[in-house]
């Protein structure tokens, strides 16, 4: 796992590498994402943003996101509803999600026989695989046993 300050170096790294530069807002912005600890978007990014620097806008939420993408820092995610959900991404790391169609939790998890499975289908097939994503709906504990809570 890395530390915040080495997101925050390579972050500026690439910035200055863009001829851009490192604003006090998109340190905010990267400061909360990485904060979150979940997966988020765009309006709940910006929301809380907003409670640390009232001056950020959407559109600069919306840059700055894409900008920590190109960098390798957050990785963009589309489920099921068509939404985009960002997540901090580490290096190295990989893990699959089960994504709750009744209230929208996303679990993730890892499974070393789901991974080695996967690599030997591929290879029965003689397919080399470089990368996958496995995403399981379905409805989570919460909403089978009747406390449904809604991710936000």
């Amino acid at each position: 796992m890395t530390s915040p300050t080495d997101e925050f170096d390579s972050f500026a790294q690439y910035i200055r590498e863009q001829g851009l530069k490192l604003t006090r807002q998109r340190e905010d912005i990267l400061r909360v994402f990485i904060a979150s600890h979940r997966h988020i978007n765009l309006e709940q990014l910006h929301r809380e943003v907003r409670k640390v620097n009232p001056t950020v806008g959407y559109a600069t939420v919306y840059r700055t996101m894409k900008l920590l993408t190109e960098a390798g820092l957050a990785q963009e995610r589309r489920f099921g509803d068509g939404h985009t959900l960002y997540e901090p991404r580490e290096p190295q790391e990989h893990h699959d999600h089960m994504i709750c169609t009744r209230c929208g939790r996303i679990e993730e998890f890892e499974n070393e026989s789901i991974e080695r499975l996967q690599h030997k289908v591929a290879e029965q097939h003689g397919f080399r695989m470089t990368h996958h994503r496995m995403e399981l709906y379905g409805i989570c504990s919460g909403c089978l046993a009747g406390r449904e809570r809604v991710e936000g």
